[in-house]
Parts: C-alpha cells; structure tokens; sequence
C-alpha cells in the first residue's frame, strides 16, 4: 500500500442479534471471524490503531451479537462475529452459535469480504475447515489471517506458514496473511485486500 495511506477513523456502531437489525446506512461489510480466544479483537484493535475499540468477550461462548464497527465516513463496516469453538459451553449451544455464525454468511448482503483469523500455533483445525466449506458454500471471498506471530521465531514462522497457506488457498482464500496485534506486520497487506474487496 502506499506510504501515504492513513489507517481511517472508527467508531462502535452497534450490536445486533440478526440481520435485520444492521445498522444504517447500507455500507459493504468485512467479517472477522475465528475460534474463541483467537485474537480477533486484538487484530481489529491493530488494523484501526485502537486499543480497546473492539473488546474481547468477559464470557466467550456466551455472547451471541454481531458487533458492528463504522469505518471512516461511508467506508464499509467491520462486523465482529462471535468466536466459535469455546470449550466450556455445551454441544446444542456451540451448535446453535454455529448455525447464528452462518445464518450470517448466507444472508448478509452487504459482505464483501470475510478474514478467517487463525492462530499461528495451533494451525487449521477441524473447526477452521468447517468455517471454510460454509464460507465456500456460500460463495464468500475470504483471506484468512494468521495470528500471533510475534511469538514464533524464524523457523516456526516457516512451518506454521507452510501448514496453513497451502490448504487455505487450495480451498478457496485469496491471500493467506502473516499477522502480528503486537508490532502491526501484516496490517498494511490487510488493509490492501480490505480496500480492494470494498472500492
């Protein structure tokens, strides 16, 4: 991106519990999606230069809302989905939660652009692929962005990278993005794809 590019103004718009209650105007939408505990909010906070914009879930698991966050003027949304997979809630809840995440996916029709955040450290996992099929399914554009890098060297970087962008691109992402919430690598790749998937 180009030197000149200034990370826009952010504001918290609203939180929903369905669709219908998405916040006006009609702008394009960017979901950020991923396991409990992930650091998608952390990533949100850093591609924005805020801290503490979107905050993390005191309950995870337990909050079923789309969290909306306005971008620049008239942008697009950041739509901070709930993280799927916490161990600590019960199977008919993480079912449910999974069916709410792709009630979204199938009927948004603002999105334009789904990050599927995933951990440097633990990889794809099943429920990461699960993600995947349905975002496939519902013919989204996705990139999938791979978190907390900062605490991986060199040599740990390289095969966290190999296991994911291989499998992520073969199933549909566009870009596969190393991401760090700590010291921002990533966040100019990010926001190129962001910009490109909402002109």
């Amino acid at each position: 991106m180009a030197k000149a590019f200034s990370i826009p103004a952010a504001e918290f718009s609203k939180s929903c519990t369905d669709l219908r209650q998405a916040p006006k105007p009609a702008l394009p939408e960017v979901a950020f999606i991923g396991r409990s505990n992930v650091g998608k909010s952390s990533l949100i906070n850093s591609l924005l230069n805020r801290k503490g914009l979107a905050l993390a879930s005191a309950t995870p698991g337990k909050t079923r809302l789309l969290n909306y966050f306005k971008i620049g003027e008239s942008i697009c949304y950041f739509v901070d989905l709930p993280g799927y997979g916490f161990a600590k809630v019960s199977k008919s809840l993480q079912e449910e939660w999974s069916g709410f995440l792709e009630d979204y996916l199938a009927d948004s029709a603002r999105l334009k652009l789904a990050v599927l955040i995933v951990d440097s450290r633990r990889g794809l996992t099943d429920l990461d692929m699960q993600m995947i099929q349905a975002l496939q399914i519902y013919r989204r554009a996705f990139v999938v962005a791979v978190t907390k890098i900062d605490k991986l060297n060199r040599q740990e970087r390289e095969k966290s990278l190999t296991g994911i962008r291989g499998p992520a691109l073969s199933l549909g992402a566009s870009h596969v993005i190393l991401y760090s919430s700590v010291t921002h690598e990533g966040r100019d790749a990010l926001w190129d794809v962001i910009a490109e998937a909402v002109q």
